[in-house]
C-alpha cells in the first residue's frame, strides 16, 4: 500500500515532520510511506495556472494520484491551516482531475501547546471535504506538548503517542481497503 505523506511545516526540525515519520514507523504491512517535498511550489496565481501547471505542481499531483492514501500532518498557525500548506492544496485541487477526489486521507497534528492542533484539523477537514477526499474521521490524533515527546534524534519517547499513532495507522489501512472496495463497486 503506497502512502504519501505531506508535512504542513517545511521547518527542518518540525515536530510535525517527526510525527509524520512516526506514522510511517507505525504503519502495518504492507503500508509504506513516502514524504512529498513541496518547498518549490510557487504561490498560487490564476495567471500562472492559465499557462499550465508548473512542473513541480504537476509532479505532486501525479504522485498523489498514484498513491493508495495520503497522510497530512500539520501544525496549527493562528488557529488554522498554515498558509503554505493551504497554497499547496489550492494548487493540487485545480482542474477537473484533481487527485484528492475519493482519495483516502488521514490527518494528524502536533503543536508545542497543550491542544495539539484541534482547530487546524477542523479547518483542514472542511477543505478536504470540499475536494471530496475520503477523510477518515476516527481515531483522531492530536499531539500536544510535542517538544516533550521527542528526543534530540527526533525519536518519539512517549509510548502513549506511539500507541495513538499506531491505532490510527492501523485504522487507516482498513479505511483504505474499504474505500478501494467501494470504488471497485462504483
Amino acid at each position: 500500500m503506497d502512502i504519501v505523506g505531506i508535512c504542513g511545516s517545511n521547518r527542518a526540525q518540525s515536530f510535525n515532520r517527526m510525527v509524520l515519520n512516526l506514522a510511517g514507523e507505525c504503519m502495518p504491512a504492507p503500508m509504506t510511506l513516502s514524504t512529498l517535498e513541496w518547498e518549490a511550489v510557487p504561490p498560487f496565481n490564476a495567471d500562472l495556472l492559465a499557462k499550465g501547471f508548473p512542473d513541480t505542481v504537476q509532479a505532486l499531483r501525479e504522485r498523489i494520484r498514484r498513491a493508495d492514501g495520503v497522510v497530512i500532518v500539520t501544525p496549527e498557525y493562528n488557529f488554522s491551516v498554515p498558509g503554505m500548506l493551504k497554497n499547496l492544496i489550492d494548487w493540487i485541487s485545480r482542474g477537473e482531475d484533481q487527485p484528492f477526489a475519493h482519495k483516502p486521507l488521514a490527518i494528524l497534528s502536533a503543536t508545542t501547546g497543550p491542544l495539539g492542533g484541534a482547530r487546524v484539523q477542523y479547518d483542514l477537514r472542511k477543505i478536504m471535504m470540499f475536494m471530496n477526499a475520503a477523510t477518515m474521521v476516527k481515531p483522531e490524533v492530536f499531539v500536544g506538548n510535542a517538544a516533550q515527546k521527542f528526543d534530540a534524534d527526533a525519536q518519539c519517547t512517549d509510548e502513549l503517542t506511539r500507541k495513538f499513532v499506531t491505532a490510527q495507522m492501523t485504522a487507516f489501512k482498513s479505511w483504505i481497503e474499504r474505500q478501494q472496495r467501494a470504488n471497485a463497486l462504483a
